[in-house]
């Protein structure tokens, strides 16, 4: 299995993981005597809206990686520059969650986020210029 779909296996068990957190602390805000209507209460304090806000975060970011993935998949590109920008967009993925999560500064998310965009923008452009060498033209990188 190539270093970009390993990436997004574990993009899509954070994912789920985040659920399944979201999902305790639900249960234990409603086992507390709390509403389902607290559920979309903007609170910054609270790890339940914070937990909901990377859910819905992996969830908005998990289709453009996914893209890549395919793009870099159909296009038969790879390499060690691809596997290193995976490498690193997991990376500020998985760390932008937990930032998210433990409630830090939020311009470490904007950091991070900085980053994750800058890889995928990088990976794009390699899925999109890079020729495989198996089809005899040289890529940029070859």
């Amino acid at each position: 299995m190539t270093v970009p779909l390993w990436g997004l296996g574990i993009f899509i068990i954070w994912t789920i993981v985040v659920v399944v957190l979201l999902l305790a602390a639900r249960i234990r805000h409603l086992a507390a005597g709390g509403s389902p209507k607290e559920f979309g209460v903007i609170n910054d304090n609270s790890l339940m809206w914070r937990l909901f806000r990377v859910q819905a975060n992996l969830v908005e970011n998990l289709p453009l990686y996914l893209g890549v993935v395919f793009l870099l998949t159909v296009r038969g590109v790879s390499g060690v520059m691809v596997d290193l920008l995976v490498s690193v967009y997991i990376t500020f993925r998985l760390l932008h969650s937990i930032v998210h999560i433990v409630g830090a500064d939020p311009r470490l998310r904007i950091l991070g986020l900085a980053i994750q965009f800058s890889c995928l923008i990088s990976l794009i452009v390699l899925a999109i210029f890079q020729s495989n060498p198996g089809f005899g033209d040289r890529g940029l990188l070859g």
